[in-house]
């Protein structure tokens, strides 16, 4: 009988700890994949204090001017710093996931030397930068080593 009443009871406890209905709504927040296309993904950086994060791509030759270490891209390199805002991901505690795109930043060297840079956000387009230190910032960035 006692064992009976035991069964009964984590049935009980099981069956209803399972129709617990999440109703954590997602804030109005929306997850944003970026597409690469044939870029490779080089490094990513991460901004606390404004809750960011930013992934750069680039092609071969962008991969080769960061791993040298150089000051300027080299001819024919082409990089896209894609930068999103962060928040808590609702299905894991203590993790985090991309939401707002902030904005996608393009360098690109061409073969007379002449480097490009844009922006393809409107939002992000209101802050003024500087093209020299975005092109320096951009260079800073260390390929990550892959095993």
């Amino acid at each position: 009988m006692r064992n009976t009443i035991l069964i009964l009871l984590v049935s009980f406890i099981s069956l209803t700890s399972c129709t617990k209905r999440n109703n954590e709504s997602d804030n109005g927040l929306m997850r944003i994949v970026f597409d690469p296309g044939n870029l490779k993904f080089i490094s990513t950086s991460l901004n606390p204090k404004n809750k960011t994060m930013s992934a750069l791509y680039g092609n071969e030759k962008a991969l080769e001017s960061l791993s040298k270490e150089s000051n300027t891209p080299d001819t024919g390199a082409l990089m896209k710093l894609v930068t999103w805002r962060y928040h808590d991901n609702p299905q894991y505690i203590g993790g985090t996931i991309t939401g707002e795109l902030v904005s996608i930043e393009i360098i690109q060297a061409d073969n007379t030397g002449n480097i490009s840079y844009g922006i393809q956000n409107s939002n992000a387009k209101k802050i003024p930068f500087n093209k020299e230190e975005r092109i320096h910032y951009f260079m800073s960035y260390r390929p990550v080593s892959r095993p």
